[in-house]
């Protein structure tokens, strides 16, 4: 299925659209969810707290959106939190060059070129303006972070650009309160604030974004502890940064220098487990090795987790190994100690970081998982992603089958997310429950009258087969069911 494919199924289903869409000038970059947007992003909320929060004994918090002027200069920000733009001398159009660059060469632009270089790039590629066709020059920097007013005074702060700052500046006390040892996780579901230049691409850029975030702390004397064994088996598909791309062990990569440390192969390896359990093929993850010209300044080692989609490779996770950056800088500019005691020693941990993006995710999986035969078109999803779990159906509307559905679809929906539907053709209403997503439908005919069977109708194989009432609850369970959590290192 095609970008603008998926684009329409999300407004037609309910998945998601553009913000304030009765307005025709309102800014690009904002879309609300749906109801069945909503079911899926909880969902996969879910799912991650499964598979990495849970899974490796992580605390989780949820912190302010906003945050004092002081926080964003101790984490680099106010100073480098920039992206370069152009501006069109002829119609006024704003764009980001190492984008129209990329899509005009098919290449990859480093993100820590000057200004004179965009320029340069631009004029022996050709780009540009998509608007008149004028010729581009004059990149210059902008920053990306929302600036609020606090109070009658309007002291200077800003809606934080990520979710991870909060999780750095509350870590002394949740060390303290919380009575862990290193290495411990903390984590965050939240919405941060870009003011993207020229965001397209529906849910892959977008300036009022979905984060699921993890900072794991440690004793960098100890990122190659034992207990991070078990992952040192695990084949990773890696593509390096001069374009090869590889398989390696977690093992292989730390060997080879890939990977920093065993730490950071385990949250590697972590991650590609979140997004295999989400439905996606291996074959289409991979971890893209950044250079020293790409990575952000505040990184010593980075992989973006990319998934291939119609249009080519897309970034869904930043994985970062941000040494004692943050904690240091926020040691520094507040004056308060960051430092925790470890064994009689004092240790400024360093931090590993996982920035997932939801919005994106949320794309990358229903592109995934689109499948087309003929004119069927059948959204695959894992059951236990689907914002609708079951559909129930009266084979026809008369006869006393309606009463009996509804009654069905209320006992239903106490324990799933249950959907009744009784408009059109029954195979009208199969089909649109297939493209929703929903593994299971359930059809009320005249045997349901007289015995107390149900048709239970596989979403996938289309198989169907007779349920009795009393047992469909759970053998819609068995269907939904999220998987087990299997506890991956054991705690500090």
């Amino acid at each position: 299925m095609s970008f603008d494919e998926v684009v329409r199924l999300g407004q037609q289903r309910g998945f998601f659209f553009k913000t304030a869409e009765s307005y025709p000038n309102t800014p690009a970059g904002f879309l609300d969810y749906g109801p069945l947007g909503v079911g899926m992003k909880n969902r996969l909320v879910e799912l991650w707290r499964r598979v990495v929060v849970k899974r490796d004994g992580m605390l989780e918090i949820d912190g302010s959106q906003i945050l004092p002027k002081a926080v964003f200069e101790a984490s680099g920000h106010l100073a480098g939190f920039t992206d370069p733009f152009v501006k069109c001398a002829t119609c006024g159009s704003v764009f980001r060059p190492d984008k129209l660059i990329e899509e005009k060469t098919g290449k990859q632009v480093p993100e820590k070129l000057g200004d004179a270089d965009y320029d340069r790039l631009m004029a022996e590629a050709g780009v540009k303006c998509l608007k008149c066709g004028s010729r581009l020059a004059g990149t210059t920097r902008f920053n990306m972070m929302f600036r609020v007013g606090i109070g009658p005074g309007q002291e200077e702060a800003y809606l934080r650009p990520e979710t991870c700052q909060s999780i750095f500046v509350d870590f002394p006390l949740l060390f303290k309160t919380q009575r862990v040892k290193l290495p411990i996780g903390i984590a965050q579901v939240g919405r941060s604030f870009r003011n993207e230049i020229a965001p397209r691409q529906a849910l892959i850029r977008l300036r009022e974004l979905n984060q699921a975030e993890v900072e794991v702390f440690f004793n960098p004397k100890k990122a190659d502890d034992a207990r991070f064994d078990s992952d040192l088996a695990r084949v990773l598909a890696f593509r390096l940064p001069d374009g090869a791309d590889v398989k390696l062990s977690v093992g292989e990569a730390i060997q080879k220098g890939v990977v920093p440390n065993k730490l950071s192969g385990h949250l590697l390896a972590l991650v590609t487990d979140f997004y295999e359990a989400a439905g996606i093929i291996p074959e289409n993850i991979r971890l893209r090795v950044l250079s020293d010209e790409d990575r952000a300044f505040y990184s010593r080692a980075a992989f973006d987790l990319e998934i291939k989609l119609s249009w080519g490779w897309v970034e869904l996770v930043a994985c970062n190994y941000r040494g004692d950056y943050d904690l240091g800088g926020h040691a520094r500019v507040s004056g308060s100690n960051f430092t925790v005691d470890e064994e009689g020693e004092k240790v400024l941990p360093h931090v590993f970081e996982l920035s997932l993006g939801i919005d994106r995710s949320i794309f990358a999986i229903i592109e995934s998982s689109m499948k087309g035969e003929g004119e069927r078109r059948v959204m695959g999803l894992r059951p236990y992603l689907s914002p609708t779990q079951v559909c129930v159906f009266p084979l026809v509307n008369k006869d006393g089958l309606q009463e009996k559905a509804r009654e069905i679809h209320a006992r239903l929906r106490e324990s799933f997310e249950a959907f009744y539907d009784e408009s059109g053709a029954i195979g009208r209403r199969y089909a649109r429950a297939d493209e929703s997503g929903v593994p299971a439908c359930v059809t009320v005919d005249y045997d349901t009258l007289k015995d107390g069977t149900v048709t239970l109708r596989d979403r996938d194989t289309r198989e169907q087969s007779r349920v009795s009432v009393e047992d469909l609850s759970a053998r819609l369970a068995s269907i939904t069911k999220f998987p087990a959590i299997s506890k991956a290192v054991p705690a500090g």
